[in-house]
């Protein structure tokens, strides 16, 4: 009886483990650009290219996990001011607030 307890408790430990490690795979696959609005909310955006409407900023966080520089601009459209160039990987805060984002083009 007992090599029977041993031999049903290995597959449980397995998937246990497997599953453990499962989750920050699955948190890694998420939006490349994440930032907190103006609704006080996350948002996040996979995989950006060009102009993206996204209004956050203040006192609250953005990070930039794409692979190129994040421009971003105090009106939509990707105009007005420039209030912050965020580079592939930085994390930090933009001020006043920002209401559109430019991803430059890798290749």
């Amino acid at each position: 009886m007992r090599f029977l307890r041993i031999h049903h408790a290995v597959p449980f430990l397995l998937l246990a483990g497997a599953t453990l490690l499962a989750g920050p795979a699955r948190a890694a696959a998420g939006p490349d650009f994440q930032y907190v609005g103006q609704d006080d909310r996350v948002h996040g955006l996979a995989a950006p290219r060009g102009c993206v409407e996204a209004e956050g900023g203040g006192a609250r966080a953005v990070t930039n996990g794409t692979g190129s520089s994040a421009t971003l601009y105090e009106r939509p459209g990707c105009s007005g001011r420039v209030l912050r160039v965020m580079r592939p990987g930085e994390v930090g805060q933009v001020r006043p607030y920002f209401a559109s984002v430019r991803f430059s083009v890798t290749g």
